[in-house]
């Protein structure tokens, strides 16, 4: 029985990590769950799992959360501070991080240093701070399991001793990868969210519309498989059946398939190193037909582009991009600036804030300050 303690339970990858503990319970316990502002379903999660703890880290949420759980034997606490403290709990054998944005990292490294297997969902983590994040986990002895898609997809693939030439990192191209630039200036909130293949939070999906996701996935495979950017290629897939592909020194290519579900990866990194059954979709090759592949635009989607560039620059730079991204992907859902505008803005703020290429934690928290206030100056 493994406990897992969910950061982000009420999001997209939480919710669907519940799905699969709920499809195990011989084999997982969800022992924590946490959210932000989405009380009330965490507190019908919490009344269904039973956790040990849960915690809502804004603290305005606190008193609902206590009335609505009163009458069980589940410890409530709030704050961003509790975050760190839970992961570190001795009971706790697994910690997914699902929680969206830079708010991720902390509680991430907490559990790191707690000894704690990481199950990586929050993309921002690796984005930002890549490089004390791996050392943490070498130092610490802590296995770091990838749970997007495509990162899953290549640590299925991997041979050890054997090398690597080239990860082919698959893109569904999002709703927009058949528009012209024009067509992307007028591009709305509506049609940003609809994306045609995968179903996930607001932010994702908008990260997916600009590909500045499959940026942030591009860094990420950086750190996970310690392969330079330039060994790093994006592959537009839009039937999302391919998860992604390594190629080995000897021109061989290997290759991940599924369904586009999510709770397979998230299965596989909380089942580590076993596969488990499940009652899942499966891919039928036969209704599938063929599979198309394209090189994506870097013109069109500058995003994508700027990931390569910060990843090339490296020290706080991918810091910078990310800490910008967030204030125009809200922006945007905000209705308050267009859709060309968020790559603009991240273009602008990865030129002006100072570079740091000797990093520590208190290093990428100053400088996603003053690159958010900065961006949020040009919204």
């Amino acid at each position: 029985m493994r406990k897992v303690a969910i950061l982000g339970s009420t999001g997209s990858i939480g919710t669907q990590a519940l799905s699969v503990i709920s499809s195990h319970p011989d084999l997982f316990e969800a022992y924590v769950l946490t959210a932000h502002n989405n009380y009330e379903l965490l507190i019908s999660q919490a009344r269904r799992f039973h956790p040990e703890m849960v915690v809502i880290s804004n603290e305005k949420h606190y008193a609902a959360v206590r009335r609505g759980l009163s009458d069980l034997p589940i410890k409530v606490y709030a704050g961003s501070s509790s975050l760190c403290d839970v992961v570190t709990d001795r009971n706790v054998d697994i910690v997914l991080a699902s929680m969206v944005g830079f708010s991720g990292l902390r509680p991430t490294i907490s559990a790191i240093k707690a000894g704690k297997s990481i199950a990586l969902a929050n993309k921002e983590t690796l984005v930002v701070a890549g490089d004390l994040i791996t050392r943490l986990c070498n130092q610490y002895n802590v296995p770091l399991l990838p749970v997007d898609s495509e990162h899953s997809a290549i640590f299925q693939c991997l041979e050890p001793g054997n090398t690597i030439e080239k990860i082919l990192l698959t893109a569904s191209g999002g709703p927009f990868r058949k528009f012209s630039i024009e067509e992307l200036g007028s591009v709305t909130k509506s049609q940003a969210l609809s994306h045609p293949t995968w179903n996930m939070g607001a932010k994702i999906t908008i990260d997916s519309a600009t590909m500045m996701n499959k940026g942030f996935e591009v860094i990420e495979a950086r750190w996970l498989f310690d392969v330079p950017s330039d060994k790093i290629e994006v592959v537009v897939h839009p039937q999302s059946v391919i998860h992604s592909m390594v190629q080995f020194c000897d021109g061989a290519v290997k290759a991940q398939l599924g369904v586009p579900d999510m709770r397979i990866p998230i299965q596989y990194a909380l089942g580590y190193p076993h596969r488990l059954s499940n009652a899942y979709s499966r891919v039928d090759f036969f209704t599938l037909g063929s599979m198309t592949f394209e090189r994506p635009d870097l013109h069109r989607f500058r995003c994508l582009q700027l990931a390569f560039e910060s990843l090339s620059e490296g020290g706080n730079m991918a810091c910078i991009m990310n800490a910008a991204n967030e204030v125009a992907n809200r922006a945007f859902i905000d209705d308050r600036i267009g859709f060309l505008r968020i790559s603009e803005i991240i273009e602008e703020t990865m030129q002006k804030i100072d570079k740091v290429y000797d990093c520590s934690l208190e290093t990428y928290m100053e400088t996603d300050r003053k690159a958010r206030e900065y961006a949020q100056s040009l919204v």
